[in-house]
């Protein structure tokens, strides 16, 4: 955003501060410290120093701006079609600021109008290539995502291959890494050119050693750029996937597992659960060791402990015979409940049913159990057992209240006396309403409903 508004900024503009003013909140303002941070620039406001050419186009940009948001896209593309005599601005630095903003502008009006064609796209696209050098990369890697989009693979990667070669001046950092990226997405292209040739494979039953070795032959241009992107720091997850793919197909596990925890554990790169989730489902296809497994999900845990994965990460702890694992699994079940999207999840309410069960038979129970509650003592039986919740869970799963009840009378059995009662009484006022409805069926199918409804919103 800093980006584009510093771009759209009026050219000859400056910035004026009034030093006369004996207002007291002027004062105090100019004495506050404030962050280092760029103005939003008067975009449309009339500045003293502006030609008549840039006056003109000031003008056209506001009436851009006014039908986007209006949704006119024919209006605007006629506008914007006489917005790119801002090209011929010879301002220094303008142009290049000019050609992003139609870039820009100009690829959201084409995604809209109902009348663009491909051809629209490849002609515009080529424009503001060849109208400045600076954002050359980043529009040849746009242009090849839409002709990927719409099935021109051909066409995709004679763009990338054209930006590979791309050089301008001195090369420096950025410029680097956007080549290591448009290379990682040739190989991205190759992956996929190399999916359709083994589904063309696989729908034969004859082997044909030429598909064979076409596929090798993509496998080997599709690895050496994948791998290359994957060295530098960052989260990579469809090239790591499309990598890890065709390494299973020619049957290297070994080296599918290296990269998975390259990317998982590699202190370099950002956080990512993904990784994570992608090294245990991996070594779970491959049959690893049920330690190996806990300790991929250990750190998911730690990163994201609502994850989808956690109560499969509970139920492996309890199957561990380790010592303590229980207690893990515990904590694990307890994390999951903080979080609303999984507090009437009944499969969780049944793993910390059962793990409760398995703790009875430990004479120091009630101490671990206290261990794991201990940050949640003062508020865990207000969220999940009050008289709201007793009068939900006996409305929408009657099995939740059942399993709940047993949780908070293995630990707390004054709770369970006020749980069941509101949860019976407002079973007892329902199966009333229904005996009442009997003589009015309309009232009757209505009750039904909100049964159903109720049910699904349970299963959900």
């Amino acid at each position: 955003m800093d980006d584009l508004e510093s771009e759209l900024r009026v050219p000859g503009e400056e910035q004026v501060e009034n030093e006369s003013s004996d207002d007291d909140e002027s004062i105090i303002r100019k004495r506050i410290k404030k962050p280092n941070l760029p103005l939003a620039p008067p975009i449309f406001k009339e500045t003293p120093r502006e030609t008549g050419f840039h006056k003109t186009t000031r003008n056209c940009l506001q009436h851009i701006r006014e039908v986007l948001l209006h949704h006119r896209w024919q209006n605007a593309a006629e506008y914007m079609a006489s917005y790119s005599q801002t090209l011929e601005d010879t301002t220094a630095n303008m142009p290049q600021l000019y050609a992003e903003i139609i870039w820009r502008i100009g690829t959201e009006i084409l995604h809209h109008h109902p009348d663009s064609k491909l051809e629209d796209y490849n002609s515009f696209y080529e424009r503001v290539k060849h109208s400045g050098v600076k954002h050359y990369l980043k529009v040849c890697l746009e242009h090849s995502f839409h002709l990927l989009v719409n099935g021109q693979f051909e066409d995709a990667k004679r763009q990338l291959s054209i930006a590979e070669s791309w050089r301008y001046g001195k090369q420096s950092a950025g410029q680097s890494q956007r080549i290591k990226l448009i290379q990682a997405y040739s190989g991205f292209l190759n992956y996929f050119i190399w999916c359709d040739k083994k589904a063309t494979a696989s729908s034969t039953d004859e082997y044909d050693a030429a598909v064979n070795q076409e596929m090798h032959s993509y496998f080997r241009q599709s690895s050496v750029n994948l791998k290359e992107i994957m060295k530098l720091p960052g989260v990579w997850d469809p090239f790591v996937l499309s990598y890890i793919d065709m390494l299973e197909f020619y049957n290297d596990h070994e080296g599918a597992v290296k990269v998975l925890n390259d990317y998982a554990y590699d202190n370099s790169f950002p956080p990512n659960p993904n990784a994570h989730v992608y090294l245990y489902q991996y070594m779970k296809k491959q049959n690893h060791p049920l330690k190996k497994l806990l300790k991929v999900l250990k750190i998911l845990h730690t990163l994201v402990p609502s994850h989808e994965l956690m109560p499969e990460y509970c139920s492996l702890l309890v199957q561990s015979e380790k010592e303590g694992d229980l207690q893990k699994a515990l904590g694990v079940v307890l994390d999951l409940l903080d979080y609303s999207s999984w507090r009437s999840n009944l499969d969780v309410w049944n793993h910390l049913m059962n793990i409760i069960k398995r703790l009875r038979m430990k004479k120091q129970w009630l101490k671990i159990f206290g261990e794991e509650m201990g940050c949640r003592k003062d508020w865990w039986l207000a969220i999940h057992f009050s008289t709201f919740q007793a009068r939900k869970d006996s409305v929408e799963n009657r099995e939740l209240l059942e399993v709940k009840s047993f949780v908070v009378g293995a630990f707390c059995p004054r709770y369970t006396s006020m749980y069941c009662g509101v949860g019976k009484e407002a079973r007892k006022r329902l199966t009333s309403e229904a005996q009442k409805a009997k003589r009015n069926p309309k009232q009757l199918r209505n009750i039904r409903r909100l049964k159903r409804e109720s049910g699904q919103k349970s299963q959900d």
